[in-house]
């Protein structure tokens, strides 16, 4: 390789990384911290590496002293360690992780819970990857093929945000090709961005695909944003796909605004329609009353199914009833007993998000 090539590769890794210090924008909890990540992923490695050590760093960007009072883990396979001493406005603290990776040739996703004073929800840290006996080619690792872009999956998901703020997450992609691969994307929906690192990404590599939702206004619940990868000026044939849930914010309530607030309760949140022929349609209603001091409104109804309707949810005033109805249509759906979800998003602080059920059996 020519060193002006080499030369034009490092400088554009250089650039990506800068350009990552905006796509990658700290996660900002409470208004008292922020954190560089939520998520690690170690991506592929092999059990003969042994243990797997990261941190998470949490910066104070608050007006007063923060203390990380806790940090819990979901299983004995996960040692934690944290900042015990209060942590400054200003300054920073850590939370590093060691996985001790010999559960199997498995892959692993582990919760830290991180319990933090000045921050009312605790703050959920993920380190993930996929352990291997042997080392695999690229090519059986990252399964879908764009021509030299290799992918585990063409699905993303950027899990919960609330509106007003961003998610952050990230996967990794490989380069199967012979020569460095050039990544960028087009058509990309709006709240959606993603960029590579390093781009280009050297041949028979991989690289991280770092991918940000911003919460857009108007845009509630269950939600996917598309991107067509470029490669080396390219479009390939095929989307990539990533899944957020927006909620709304409630943050900054007080106690007062909190206990003022619209609070549904409904008379069931399952509805049965007992045995039918496949091809029936059924309509699930449920009724529901306003116990709350302020008037209720659902953002959004989303239904776990493929051909629904459904009638608008009612904006109900305090201590008012409501209703509303979902048809399905039952055409296609599999045999056997069934479940369906049907999720509100709602303006209720103690019940952002109202999950109802359909259930039967279809013969």
């Amino acid at each position: 390789m020519r060193v002006s090539a080499i030369s034009h590769i490092i400088i554009s890794i250089i650039l990506s990384v800068s350009l990552m210090q905006t796509l990658s924008a700290q996660e900002k909890f409470g208004g008292s911290v922020e954190f560089d990540r939520t998520v690690w992923d170690f991506g592929d490695v092999l059990l003969s590496d042994g243990a797997l050590e990261c941190q998470f760093r949490m910066k104070n960007i608050g007006n007063k002293p923060v203390v990380i009072y806790n940090v819990t883990t979901t299983c004995g396979c996960t040692d934690v360690t944290w900042s015990r001493e209060p942590v400054q406005p200003g300054k920073t603290a850590t939370i590093s992780a060691t996985y001790t990776n010999d559960e199997g040739p498995y892959p692993f996703d582990k919760a830290l819970t991180a319990h933090i004073s000045g921050v009312s929800r605790p703050v959920i840290l993920r380190i993930r990857g996929v352990s291997h006996q042997k080392e695999e080619p690229l090519e059986v690792r990252f399964p879908v093929h764009y021509g030299k872009l290799g992918l585990k999956s063409t699905e993303l998901k950027c899990g919960n945000l609330e509106m007003g703020g961003h998610k952050s997450e990230e996967a990794q992609i490989a380069n199967i090709g012979s020569s460095p691969m050039s990544v960028s994307f087009t058509g990309v929906s709006e709240g959606l961005s993603l960029e590579a690192v390093p781009n280009p990404v050297p041949a028979g590599s991989t690289a991280t695909l770092h991918f940000r939702v911003d919460a857009v206004d108007g845009i509630w619940g269950k939600n996917h944003y598309y991107a067509t990868p470029v490669i080396d000026g390219r479009p390939v044939a095929g989307k990539l796909s990533v899944f957020a849930f927006t909620k709304a914010n409630f943050d900054n309530l007080t106690k007062e605004q909190r206990d003022n607030g619209p609070k549904p309760i409904f008379k069931s949140s399952t509805y049965s329609f007992g045995k039918i022929i496949q091809g029936t349609k059924v309509t699930a209603s449920w009724e529901f009353t306003n116990m709350g001091r302020s008037a209720f409104k659902a953002y959004k109804i989303d239904v776990d199914a493929e051909r629904f309707t459904h009638t608008p949810v009612p904006e109900v005033t305090a201590n008012s009833k409501g209703s509303f109805s979902v048809t399905l249509d039952t055409t296609g759906m599999p045999k056997g007993e069934t479940l369906v979800i049907v999720t509100l998003t709602t303006n209720s602080p103690v019940r952002p998000i109202v999950n109802l059920f359909i259930t039967g059996w279809i013969e």
